[in-house]
């Protein structure tokens, strides 16, 4: 049973929460039904986390549920709401600015079925998710904010949105605004927002799951372990968020044949409380304590 599992759990997640999304999103409260359908999908990987865990010191508490659940609420909520409201502003503008703004919003393709709009929006957005992951790594000023998502000792489904507002806003910004430009409808934005938040979850949960040919397409929970791996010639690889066609296309693509990192972390340490988490990249002090650089050493 262990063994059908792990190979049908990824698959069966992320699939049946794209259809009934469909569904979700057909209804009369859209928003409420994903809703109803996202706290399924997270409650049914706590169940398989309990049951067949990638890595059973990750069932332990670490101290970091509250500040993890804050995050996600207080910090990438509210940038997925702000995202929200600024897809349907350039439409708007769209219709009072006409025919200066009128030009910028003929670009999408809105005549294709939805399907292919919706791969097309997760493809052109994965770039620029891919570079503002990929800069997050490799800028220090950036990797102030995102060392905060690095810094969990443990994955599991709760610490997905585990991100600083600024670190969240800057992906959207480079993901987003170039979907704003082509004048993507806004049901493509609750597709691209319903295909992300399935593949956060997925990504990070503690479950054993075979990925296979999928490792090849998608973000998986294999491919993302490596990303955290505090080896950062292990974790400064697999940027992709929801498909991994940028890190085969630049050479960031890791997949070896073994079992992905559980050593994950980062060397330097994030203050304790919620508050203090959102405040210390803003200071000298908070910058050299996520560098995990002493004062006496400079």
């Amino acid at each position: 049973m262990k063994t059908i599992l792990s190979l049908s759990s990824w698959p069966l997640i992320f699939f049946s929460g794209l259809l009934l999304t469909c569904f979700a999103f057909a209804s009369e409260r859209p928003m409420l039904g994903f809703a109803l359908v996202y706290a399924g999908e997270v409650l049914l990987l706590l169940l398989l986390e309990r049951h067949i865990p990638y890595e059973r010191r990750w069932l332990l508490p670490d101290g970091e549920t509250a500040n993890s659940i804050a995050h996600t609420l207080l910090t990438k909520g509210l940038v997925q709401l702000l995202a929200l409201l600024g897809a349907i502003f350039p439409m708007l503008a769209a219709m009072v600015l006409q025919p200066l703004a009128g030009a910028r919003f003929d670009l999408w393709p809105a005549a294709l079925p939805m399907f292919l709009q919706v791969a097309m929006a997760v493809v052109i957005a994965e770039l620029g998710l891919y570079w503002s992951h990929r800069i997050a790594h490799e800028r220090l000023f950036f990797w102030r904010f995102h060392a905060l998502h690095h810094s969990v000792v443990r994955l599991w489904v709760i610490n997905t949105g585990r991100f600083h507002i600024a670190d969240s806003l800057f992906k959207v910004a480079l993901s987003q605004i170039p979907l704003y430009l082509m004048g993507a409808p806004l049901q493509v934005f609750w597709w691209l927002g319903a295909v992300t938040a399935f593949m956060g979850i997925l990504t990070h949960c503690n479950v054993d799951m075979r990925t296979g040919v999928f490792d090849y397409i998608f973000s998986t929970p294999r491919l993302h372990r490596w990303h955290h791996s505090k080896d950062i010639r292990e974790g400064n690889t697999n940027y992709g968020e929801n498909v991994v066609v940028f890190d085969l296309l630049f050479g960031t693509y890791f997949n070896p044949d073994r079992p992905s990192s559980t050593d994950i972390g980062i060397r330097g340490e994030i203050a304790k409380g919620f508050l203090g988490q959102l405040a210390q990249p803003f200071s000298k002090e908070g910058v050299r304590q996520i560098l995990g650089r002493s004062t006496k050493n400079g």
